[in-house]
């Protein structure tokens, strides 16, 4: 493990993990950590090296000296490329993977549209960026969501309560709910999602280009999707997909919970 200091914005933390020799920069899911992919033990760790960055507002990654103000405003994309510019300051520039998990798939593809000509492979799981998700939209972007946003992340009743409700009507499912609700029940945790989601509302991923430059350098698309997410489902992304030259898609038969054993076992026993 080890930190990196990108200017400007703070300490990020970064996990390292697998037997492979290929390095792969990997950012997990909401309310995980870079450890995340260590599940993936007989199927991604075999091939790569892994470097698994803390989100800021998870595990041990620090924004230092920004107000409220500035990270509700959100940081600028450009920011996103101090990752790898200060990993290369340690293990100097070289040709290198990256993989996303939900909301991590923004840093990974906005990390590819710099970077397209030394990348080798990219593997996006349930991939947030693919497109415009109303939801997070309308909480970050709307002036309404926003006001509505900070009201729920401040009040002790309101959060647990909505969630509740929006299972109750159908909006989300069962696992939605869990996982939404386990990250909302003490009012750090209630804070640190709206600080996490508003610091990377302005990271949107431009898609045509990227789909551009995976087609232009050959460069290795892995997308894999659960077949029972109500989150990033792979119908959404199809606009994505349709315009890669060649990609590798999958689908299993999991929720948005996706980086589990279960998924380890279906990757390692792909055809080679």
């Amino acid at each position: 493990m080890g930190f990196l200091d990108l200017p400007g914005l703070g300490t990020a933390h970064y996990h390292e993990y697998g037997s492979g020799s290929k390095p792969l920069l990997a950012f997990h899911g909401y309310g995980m950590t870079g450890r995340q992919f260590h599940v993936l033990e007989k199927s991604i760790l075999k091939e790569y090296h892994v470097y698994g960055f803390d989100h800021f507002f998870h595990g041990e990654s620090k924004v230092e000296g920004w107000s409220e103000a500035q990270i509700v405003a959100g940081m600028p994309k450009d920011m996103v490329k101090a990752y790898v510019e200060e990993w290369f300051k340690l293990h100097g520039r070289q040709r290198f993977s990256l993989m996303g998990y939900s909301i991590g798939a923004n840093i990974a593809l906005i990390l590819l549209e710099e970077y397209a000509d030394i990348i080798d492979d990219v593997i996006l799981m349930a991939p947030d960026g693919l497109s415009v998700y109303k939801g997070f939209h309308f909480l970050t972007h709307q002036p309404v969501g926003r006001f509505f946003f900070k009201t729920v992340t401040k009040s002790k009743w309101l959060a647990p309560g909505l969630m509740k409700g929006l299972k109750k009507v159908g909006f989300i499912d069962e696992s939605l709910f869990n996982i939404a609700y386990n990250e909302i029940d003490t009012e750090q945790k209630r804070q640190d999602v709206y600080y996490t989601l508003n610091l990377i509302r302005l990271l949107k991923p431009d898609t045509a280009k990227i789909a551009q430059l995976i087609n232009q350098y050959h460069i290795k698309c892995r997308l894999i999707f659960g077949k029972n997410d109500n989150l990033f489902p792979k119908s959404v992304a199809m606009p994505f997909v349709n315009s890669l030259a060649n990609p590798d898609v999958h689908e299993v038969a999991l929720g948005h919970w996706l980086v589990v054993k279960e998924l380890d076992e279906y990757l390692v026993n792909l055809p080679q």
